[in-house]
């Protein structure tokens, strides 16, 4: 989708030095990780490290755009979103919910972003450039871009969208909620479709979408 659009390409070593920046980001969090140690990890020299990220800073914005690449296409593939919006946005919605809730590693990433931003607000500029605006741009566009859903305000609307998969994944995922107040996500998905489609489809009955959960 558009979010992972004009993003740069990371060569192979690149992506071995982000990797290794990964485990001693989650591992140490952003203050205890050092270039050095991502060196050690990563297993190349420091001036390696150095040749392609000039800085501590700039390696986390890099990781993040890595992230991006990675959990964007993913979720929902290259390219701006096309199709019938039934298919299109229930995709969306589901992709997003699986990915997250399978990926122990992105789970702790959002924690290490969440938890750091107050002491760094350059990782949750970082988090928000790469991942969050992109992917609202792209679905803002893609509900424009369909009137016949019947949506005065898409941005606001892609927020509701992107906002409710995301409060299920972390109450679900990040928070262990799947035990505390279970549901199944594609119940969820049923009722937000019904708010989003009205326009375009008849309401199921209620029961139809309770029985999911």
């Amino acid at each position: 989708m558009g979010a992972v659009q004009n993003q740069p390409d990371f060569n192979a070593k690149a992506v071995q030095i982000l990797k290794g920046a990964m485990q001693e980001f989650l591992q140490n969090g952003y203050a205890g990780t050092s270039m050095d140690k991502v060196a050690a990890t990563a297993k190349v020299s420091k001036p390696t490290v150095y040749s392609h990220f000039r800085d501590k800073e700039g390696l986390f914005q890099a990781l993040v755009q890595y992230v991006a690449q990675q959990r964007c296409l993913r979720m929902i593939g290259e390219g701006p979103l096309q199709g019938d919006p039934a298919v299109v946005l229930r995709q969306v919605a589901l992709e997003t919910i699986t990915t997250v809730l399978q990926d122990g590693e992105y789970q702790d990433f959002v924690r290490l972003v969440v938890g750091e931003s107050g002491r760094f607000p350059l990782l949750a500029e970082a988090f928000l450039e790469n991942l969050t605006r992109p992917g609202l741009e792209c679905l803002t566009q893609y509900l424009a871009d369909h009137p016949e859903l019947g949506i005065a305000d898409p941005a606001a609307t892609a927020r509701v969208l992107l906002g409710t998969v995301v409060f299920f994944t972390i109450t679900q995922g990040l928070l262990g909620g799947e035990t505390l107040m279970p549901m199944a996500p594609e119940r969820l998905i049923d009722s937000l479709m019904q708010l989003l489609l009205r326009q375009v489809e008849p309401l199921a009955p209620v029961g139809q979408a309770q029985a999911a959960g």
